[in-house]
């Protein structure tokens, strides 16, 4: 199965935005990261555990607290191959390109969602 079937709309912010308008956000459309743009660039995605850490000062600009090392994985890739990166790098969401745009993303949840996709041999090994 591929990414694409699976994938969902990604929810995407300026760097500008702050901690507390990206918590209002994430709360409205139930969601537990955004991706973190700089233009029309992807430049980090922001959790809800990067927000609690901030919790004291809401009005930091995401760009402060977000993660910088995007991780990502493109549209035709498998769901296996998504839920090895997963696993590998530590992360429960990554953002999904085509032709280096971003289309979309996919979590942990999706995924476990979809294990049936996922050959035995990955749980198993």
């Amino acid at each position: 199965m591929k990414i694409s079937e699976i994938m969902n709309k990604a929810l995407a912010i300026e760097e500008k935005t702050s901690l507390k308008e990206a918590a209002k956000i994430m709360s409205d459309k139930n969601v537990g990261g955004l991706i973190v743009m700089k233009g029309d660039k992807v430049s980090g995605i922001v959790s809800e555990s990067d927000i609690l850490k901030s919790v004291s000062n809401l009005g930091k600009k995401v760009s402060e607290v977000m993660n910088k090392k995007v991780i990502s994985i493109d549209k035709s890739d498998s769901v296996e191959d998504a839920a090895e990166i997963m696993a590998q790098n530590k992360i429960k969401r990554l953002p999904v390109f085509s032709k280096g745009e971003l289309v979309g993303i996919v979590t942990a949840t999706d995924i476990l969602a979809h294990s049936e996709a996922i050959n035995d041999d990955f749980f198993f090994d």
